[in-house]
């Protein structure tokens, strides 16, 4: 699989809980925990497994939102434990959720922007 090819199967989780969105610390800014997927995973299994080993949170990918450019995968995910598990590849600074109120991070999927301004509580 060349770099190309890896970029255009990553798959983003969207993982939402009490109006906050989960975030990683990556390439000096923070985005959707992501993944590439293991051979004959679905996208709903590579998004729950990502979150898991970069955060350590358990998740269940329910939901695939459609990329409008037939890019990056998103999977909207729900949160099943409080409390991260010690296995987490991040540290705790490296992790964070951040309130809707503070506005939908730039830089996400056009899929995953609209899908939040959707369900931002009023």
């Amino acid at each position: 699989m060349t770099l190309e090819q890896a970029a255009e199967d990553v798959v983003d989780a969207v993982v939402v809980d009490d109006g906050r969105l989960l975030l990683v610390e990556a390439q000096g800014g923070w985005s959707l925990p992501s993944g590439v997927p293991e051979e004959a995973e679905t996208a709903q299994a590579t998004a729950a497994r990502a979150v898991y080993e970069l955060t350590g949170y358990l998740v269940d990918g329910t939901s695939l939102l459609e990329s409008e450019s037939g890019g990056a995968s998103a999977v909207v995910c729900q949160l099943l434990s409080d409390d991260p598990s010690g296995e987490a590849q991040l540290t705790a600074g490296q992790v964070r959720w951040t309130p809707f109120g503070e506005g939908v991070p730039a830089g996400l999927p056009a899929s995953v922007r609209t899908y939040l301004e959707g369900h931002t509580p009023v």
